[in-house]
């Protein structure tokens, strides 16, 4: 029973840490209704930011967050502002295919500053272990638990309380109608990739803590998409309960089945498992609304 509860726990973490960049993935996609193929890209890049702050730097944590955040925050600005702004009134492929050629650009460089190698710092964040009982996290899961709870809370708050929260909202539901009361859509396009990419690195930075960083860590788009599609895509609340499930059952099947098999594997197509099943009885998802059209 320990034994499961300890999966349990730190699979909640690891699944809060999925609800955050998935958040940035259904932000893109409730206000440009396209897919940001480049979501686990921006993950990747914060894995290796977090390594270079942190160990070739030696910045403490929450200089290297906000240096890190602020890097995002500009390269949205520059992604929207170059390469996605003149592609607005285009097909959505448009926007689809350039989000593609953006996570080859990122993963390019990537490449080319780090070689794409193993990374890790492990040992260098602070000692921060939450024991009950005979159930403990270690630092890593902890503090990823703690700063991307207080991450998704801020941005909730965000989204629901505030004027630009609730442009982008507006934008979201009708863009014509939101251009009419004199919303600058580009405004708001523009807040969408900074949002997008700073929690996409944030998540890189605490997911490289957990298991270190290296090139196939951008898959961890995919699996945003799976909580997306599991909470539903136009649910931004849904998020964080579907990013939950993901990572808790990702971590049971881990602790559980992966040891029963040959090879192991399972807990890495867990989630996609969870995906075909929710594609296939609850295309909406946990929490999405059905879209009903009347003729």
């Amino acid at each position: 029973m320990t034994f499961f509860l300890q999966l349990v726990v730190t699979g909640f973490a690891l699944g809060m840490i999925y609800a955050l960049v998935a958040i940035g993935f259904i932000i893109i996609l409730k206000n440009s209704n396209a897919f940001n193929i480049a979501q686990g890209h921006f993950v990747m890049l914060g894995g290796y930011l977090g390594y270079t702050f942190l160990i070739v730097f030696g910045m403490p944590l929450w200089a290297t967050i906000l240096c890190t955040m602020a890097i995002a925050a500009l390269g949205g600005i520059v992604i929207e502002r170059i390469a996605l702004r003149p592609l607005i009134g285009q097909p959505i492929i448009s926007i689809i295919m350039m989000t593609i050629a953006l996570s080859s650009i990122i993963e390019g460089l990537v490449t080319l500053i780090w070689g794409g190698e193993y990374k890790t710092y492990h040992g260098v964040l602070p000692t921060l272990t939450i024991t009950v009982s005979k159930i403990s996290i270690p630092s890593e899961p902890t503090i990823g638990l703690l700063v991307s709870a207080t991450a998704v809370l801020i941005l909730m708050l965000f989204y629901h309380y505030t004027k630009m929260g609730l442009a982008m909202r507006a934008t979201a539901e009708d863009l014509q109608v939101v251009q009419s009361m004199g919303i600058k859509a580009t405004t708001v396009y523009s807040l969408s990739w900074v949002i997008a990419f700073v929690v996409g690195v944030l998540g890189g930075i605490l997911l490289g803590a957990i298991s270190g960083v290296m090139t196939p860590l951008a898959e961890i788009g995919l699996k945003a998409f799976t909580v997306a599609l599991l909470g539903g895509v136009n649910s931004i609340g849904g998020a964080i309960p579907a990013g939950i499930i993901i990572g808790i059952l990702e971590n049971l099947s881990a602790g559980y089945l992966d040891p029963l098999l040959p090879r192991g594997g399972l807990a890495s197509v867990f989630p996609f498992i969870v995906m075909l099943i929710v594609l296939i009885f609850r295309p909406h998802g946990l929490f999405g609304l059905r879209k009903v059209e009347r003729i």
